[in-house]
């Protein structure tokens, strides 16, 4: 048997496998992480989960040190003097967050490929500074952030890529620091560090782009657009940990971003000024306008038919739904509207005037995808939270809905179980109307509110929060799909969480499977569906992204 038949898993084997509960029982181990030092090569039709293991020493913070590291005076939010209340140790590090609300630990990141029913076939460790490689740079995650590392193939399906930071392993408190061009002196994160796509081919290879985008916050997905003559990465994240009115800098590296890739090592790399590639603003709505840049926290980004998606789904300001970049500027009436017909990928940053930046912001070359909420948080009387999103066909998309997040009482569990959004959400296009509806939720089989246990994990109350540490699912963030020959929809998903953790970013979480009849639009007609537990993250680690590997077409096949 060849390597490529013994990894490729045949799609009615899948199908029959899959609903067996024998799959949650058989995974619950990962092998060594000792992809360093031989050949690694991804298989066509396999997947990749992004995982981060956090370096579980008490030495990563001393009690008593002053967070944020190097704050600024000027910024007026530095931490008192009596310091972090806990040291390394996890998970109780994560109790400084409640001190120190920029706090974070970068981490090491692994991709994990495994078969689509879940059993591990190697891992590849993403290089770092405690695993470094000159020729092709490090990057690191923060460990607690729960938007990072979401997993993207490249258009033609030859590369993934995903997002992190220019970092060593154990630093403290990266993810809100400044970038090295853009400096918000009014941020009480001193640190520094560039953020960096990092695209890897089906060899293990790495390549990583640095970028002064996401000053303040975080790069959470990176798309490579690499067909038809085309090589910039469409990104996504938040930017700003500062104070308002927000530098030209942050306003301008916020939100989705247009980045060329660079053939340099990251050593001789020298990022110059973000350039966002789109934004949206609620006056586009009618509405008064937000915080400059805010609109643009964006979470979750797809590219189906030549059309790129974006969700946003946390923050206060702007709309929690999903969008699409529009192209031909003809799509939109009141802010609100679908792709036209024949629209092309963007192919160039966003023009924008300079000397408007603090007053008006960039301008808007974006819609809200008809269907979808369209009233601005701070009036909606109910909130979504859109993650990721999967098209199965053009009448047909997946949301992922994170749940709200809920951790301020002892009503944590049943908040979460009371949600009924929560989920994997299913919605259909009515071609008469030109809208998209919400046909059904699917969440049996993800359990949200019920605590779940983890090996070597503390049980009872975190005296921190006075509330439970067994962590709970809360809804789903990143998901990928594939359309079956049987008329099924195969979706894999990463959980959400909630629990009493100080962050609930760093709580392991799991990665689940679900079957749906893709031509079904009724709650009846999926009643017998449910979600099954693939992976489960052990002590001291977090699931972030899903995707297929290198080399799978968009059937979730191999290329030949």
């Amino acid at each position: 048997m060849t390597n490529r038949s013994r990894f490729r898993i045949r799609r009615k084997y899948i199908v029959a496998t899959l609903a067996l509960t024998a799959l949650a029982a058989g995974v619950a181990a990962y092998a060594d992480d000792d992809s360093h030092g031989r050949d690694f090569h991804f298989w066509p039709g396999n997947l990749v989960v992004s995982r981060s293991v956090y370096d579980n020493n008490a030495s990563n913070v001393q009690v008593g040190q002053v967070l944020p590291p190097n704050c600024p005076a000027a910024s007026g939010a530095c931490g008192d003097a009596t310091g972090a209340p806990y040291d390394g140790t996890y998970p109780y590090v994560w109790n400084n967050d409640i001190y120190d609300a920029s706090f974070g630990i970068t981490s090491r990141i692994y991709l994990d490929q495994i078969t689509p029913n879940g059993w591990l076939i190697d891992t590849l460790e993403v290089p770092n500074s405690m695993r470094p490689t000159a020729h092709e740079g490090e990057l690191v995650t923060s460990f607690s952030s729960k938007s990072e590392l979401g997993l993207h193939l490249s258009l033609d399906g030859r590369y993934l890529s995903f997002m992190g930071y220019v970092a060593p392993v154990n630093a403290i408190d990266v993810s809100n620091a400044n970038t090295p061009l853009v400096v918000d002196n009014t941020n009480p994160d001193g640190n520094v560090a560039y953020r960096a796509v990092a695209l890897v081919d089906r060899n293990g290879h790495f390549r990583f782009t640095e970028t002064n985008a996401y000053s303040g916050n975080n790069g959470r997905v990176a798309i490579f657009n690499n067909v038809g003559g085309a090589n910039v990465f469409y990104t996504a994240g938040n930017a700003g940990n500062g104070s308002n009115p927000q530098p030209d800098g942050v306003v301008l590296g916020a939100g989705t971003q247009y980045i060329v890739p660079s053939t340099l090592p990251e050593a001789l790399q020298n990022p110059t000024t973000p350039t966002p590639l789109a934004s949206f603003s609620i006056t586009a709505l009618g509405a008064k306008a937000d915080k400059i840049g805010k609109d643009d926290n964006f979470r979750g980004m797809t590219v189906f038919n030549n059309v790129l998606y974006l969700t946003k789904g946390s923050g206060g300001n702007g709309v929690n739904t999903v969008y699409f970049v529009d192209t031909t500027g003809k799509a939109c009436t009141n802010g609100v509207g679908v792709p036209a017909a024949g629209a092309a990928l963007p192919t160039s940053a966003l023009s924008y005037n300079a000397a408007t930046l603090q007053t008006s912001g960039l301008p808007t070359n974006m819609c809200i995808l008809s269907g979808f909420p369209s009233t601005p948080n701070k009036t909606a009387k109910t909130l979504a939270y859109p993650f990721a999103i999967w098209f199965a066909d053009a009448n047909t998309v997946y949301v992922a809905d994170e749940g709200d997040g809920y951790a301020g009482g002892t009503d944590l569990y049943t908040h979460a179980a009371a949600q009924t959004t929560a989920g994997l959400q299913k919605w259909v296009f009515n071609k008469t109307t030109q809208t998209w509806s919400l046909a059904y939720t699917l969440q049996a089989g993800l359990n949200l509110g019920q605590a779940y246990t983890v090996r070597n994990y503390p049980t009872g109350n975190n005296v921190a929060t006075n509330l439970p540490w067994s962590p709970a699912t809360d809804g789903l963030r990143q998901i990928t799909g594939r359309v079956d020959e049987d008329g099924k929809v195969t979706i894999w998903a990463v959980t959400s969480t909630i629990s009493g953790n100080g962050d609930t970013g760093a709580d392991p979480n799991k990665l689940v499977a679900i079957r749906d009849e893709l031509s079904n639009t009724t709650a009846a007609g999926a009643a017998n569906e449910q979600f099954v537990t693939l992976r489960s993250a052990k002590f001291g680690e977090v699931l972030r992204g899903v995707s297929f590997a290198p080399g799978t077409d968009k059937q979730g096949k191999g290329k030949h």
